[in-house]
């Protein structure tokens, strides 16, 4: 039985919107979870960026599938992970959730983009024929072996072809068994508000600062109607800017004696339970050599 599924889809049957802060890796997803909230995103954009890659795609599906499967064995909270196009076509989506599935996420995204796919707040997106995409979904549904499994399907349609389509593509896609719709990129408050009004389905939105849609609490977002948030970019844009001030400092002042925007030694074991491993060891230690 796989736990952070069982929880999500109890918390997709509470009337509580579900938030949840981007991770990047492990770690990041430790401290969201420690920090209280109840299901982390793992953001396909965030880990290619780590790589030193833009998000057009460069990701394979072998290294997303690794990277999801330490961030589930991390944490105990629901992991929502990032299968862009699902790697190819519909065959290629099929073996994609396989090995997802395997991983212990408890929900993923696949999109309508062309391959390769593009950050979803990039311009010059395209996305395939709606019949391609259902053909997808239907090879997903499939070929998961836990129907717990939350499939959200993800639309890029509203840049490239106008909110009615996008909208349009939604129903679709819920008709043929997405569990969730994701419109990507709405550009105000009256498109999230008709997302969630004219769609026949659960609605995931993504909120970025400084992004083309507009940034809305977990509550408001909730009171239009929408069942989860996710906050991708927050963490890692934080953790790159953190970085960069850090070094800047070392750079300027040749050490941190100074510098106190930092967690503490303790702290940061405290977080990968240090204790708890090295108590582990004592337990196992060779008593008789």
């Amino acid at each position: 039985m796989n736990d952070q599924r069982a929880q999500f889809r109890d918390l997709l049957n509470r009337k509580q919107i579900i938030t949840a802060p981007g991770a990047f890796d492990p770690l990041s997803a430790m401290v969201i979870e420690q920090s209280g909230f109840s299901a982390v995103y793992l953001t396909g954009g965030g880990m290619s960026r780590s790589y030193g890659f833009p998000d057009l795609g460069l990701m394979t599906m072998d290294e997303n599938r690794a990277a999801i499967a330490r961030v589930c064995d991390a944490v105990a909270i629901p992991v929502i992970a990032d299968a862009d196009t699902g790697y190819g076509n519909a065959l290629n989506v099929a073996r994609t959730v396989r090995e997802f599935e395997r991983t212990g996420v408890a929900a993923f995204h696949l999109e309508d983009q062309i391959t390769p796919k593009r950050c979803g707040h990039y311009d010059g997106k395209e996305v395939v024929p709606i019949g391609e995409m259902i053909g997808k979904i239907k090879a997903a549904l499939d070929a998961r072996r836990d129907e717990r499994l939350t499939l959200i399907a993800r639309t890029d349609s509203r840049a490239a072809l106008g909110l009615d389509r996008a909208i349009e593509r939604g129903n679709l896609y819920a008709e043929a068994g997405a569990d969730v719709v994701f419109v990507e990129a709405p550009r105000s408050i009256e498109e999230l508000k008709r997302i969630v009004n004219e769609i026949e389905a659960p609605s995931m939105t993504n909120m970025i600062k400084g992004s083309r849609t507009p940034l809305l609490s977990p509550d408001e977002l909730e009171k239009i109607g929408f069942k989860i948030a996710i906050f991708p970019n927050d963490v890692h844009r934080a953790a790159i800017w953190a970085v960069r001030e850090c070094v800047n400092h070392m750079r300027k002042f040749g050490t941190t004696e100074t510098y106190d925007a930092m967690i503490d030694f303790d702290a940061r074991e405290e977080i990968v339970g240090t204790a708890q491993w090295l108590a582990m060891a004592e337990k196992y230690a060779d008593r008789e050599s």
